[in-house]
């Protein structure tokens, strides 16, 4: 099967699907970097700048700069608060358009398995970092049972329906560990970052996850309304569902971080 990248073009949608999971995961990502205020960030895939608010929010940057091939995404991130500091663009993580040593710290928050060559974005953040500065990124674990939809794509599965995703295999934390030591980062260290988000009950879980489209979504589509019928019925089955209907489940990212040479 051909698998290709989700393109992420709605910002609104995109916050609504992923923007507690993100900030919940971007807060345990900076508290591990641990990051000195007054630094020069770049946040390479910012997409619709949940993560680029963190930064702005807790790490007291003196600049910041959000880079992303969706300009759907990066009209939605303008809206934020964070625009009063941050500077967004359009471009891709392979070529980025900054000259060498350009930044203190560069990040990639939920992107490397969307990036076609992500070693080349690696080695890209890489160079526009200035020397003993940290190179850093987090992923959902999509091998390892991590992802926010995993309970969807069981229940997909146990109907017979694959959810393959574009690039799961590099959020693995040994492939995200061999990129870092391939652009040639020291000091390389790696975590598990564990969360947990509530649903008031099954329509909201079930409507925040398949209302933008996404990987899961999109098999979501193929089915017709008796199937999704069965599906959801699987998927009550499967989720932690308290006596109140309220959902509480958790996801995992893997962390990676490595200072330039």
């Amino acid at each position: 099967m051909t698998v290709t990248p989700v393109n992420f073009n709605d910002g609104a949608g995109y916050e609504q699907m992923m923007g507690r999971w993100s900030r919940l995961a971007g807060e345990a990502f900076l508290d591990w970097l641990e990051p000195a205020p007054g630094l020069r960030w770049l946040d390479v895939g910012c997409g619709n700048g949940a993560f680029t608010e963190l930064v702005v929010d807790r790490c007291a940057p003196a600049a910041v700069e959000g880079i992303d091939p969706s300009e759907g995404q990066l009209a939605f991130a303008r809206t934020r608060p964070a625009a009063r500091l941050a500077q967004f663009r359009e471009g891709g993580a392979e070529s980025l358009p900054y000259e060498d040593g350009a930044f203190d710290i560069a990040v990639m928050a939920l992107a490397i398995n969307q990036i076609p060559d992500p070693a080349k974005a690696v080695a890209e953040m890489a160079r526009v970092v200035r020397p003993g500065s940290w190179v850093a990124s987090y992923m959902w674990d999509l091998m390892g049972g991590g992802f926010t939809m995993e309970p969807i794509r069981r229940a997909l599965g146990e109907l017979g329906v694959p959810t393959p995703i574009y690039g799961a295999e590099v959020t693995q934390l040994e492939r995200m560990r061999g990129l870092w030591e391939g652009a040639g980062l020291r000091e390389i260290a790696v975590r598990r970052i564990d969360i947990e988000l509530s649903f008031v009950d099954f329509d909201e879980f079930w409507d925040a996850n398949t209302r933008t489209p996404n990987s899961v979504s999109n098999a979501i589509g193929t089915l017709s309304s008796t199937e999704i019928v069965r599906l959801k019925a699987k998927l009550q089955a499967l989720l932690p569902i308290d006596p109140t209907g309220r959902i509480t489940h958790g996801a995992h990212a893997n962390a990676v971080k490595g200072r330039v040479g």
